[in-house]
């Protein structure tokens, strides 16, 4: 099963998170914001599939989250291997964050991610800093 958001980089956007990344809604990002990497999310949580919330909601799920940026006729991919948890309720209406720990909340999307904001690929960082087009593909098994 899979769910999609689109969503734009923005100007403050630094990936330097050890912890967690994130995409929001909001139309704005500070320069405190260094999670985030994606702004203007036509989606959230709280628009994803019954099913595929369910399919999330064990220990045993693996959730595989793809980003990919487009930029000025290039174009970066990178993929993030995550978990999913029982108590992952997918009710967030504003942002997805994305965790290396086990924490929960509402708009948590998986834990136990491979890597965090820092670990992304500075050129797709790069891309996002100058406002690229962002895909995010979230898929469970």
């Amino acid at each position: 099963m899979r769910e999609v958001i689109r969503a734009r980089g923005h100007e403050h956007v630094r990936a330097e998170h050890a912890s967690t990344f994130e995409v929001t809604t909001d139309d704005w990002l500070t320069p405190a914001g260094d999670c985030i990497i994606g702004v203007e999310a036509d989606r959230t949580p709280a628009d994803f599939d019954p099913s595929f919330v369910e399919a999330c909601q064990s220990h045993d799920a693996t959730i595989d989250v793809r980003v990919r940026v487009d930029a000025d006729g290039d174009t970066y991919e990178q993929a993030v291997r995550a978990r999913g948890h029982p108590d992952l309720s997918f009710e967030g209406d504003r942002s997805v964050v994305f965790r290396t720990s086990d924490y929960v909340d509402d708009r948590t999307g998986a834990v136990g991610a491979a890597h965090a904001a820092a670990g992304f690929d500075r050129d797709l960082v790069s891309a996002l800093a100058d406002g690229a087009e962002l895909t995010v593909t979230i898929e469970v098994e």
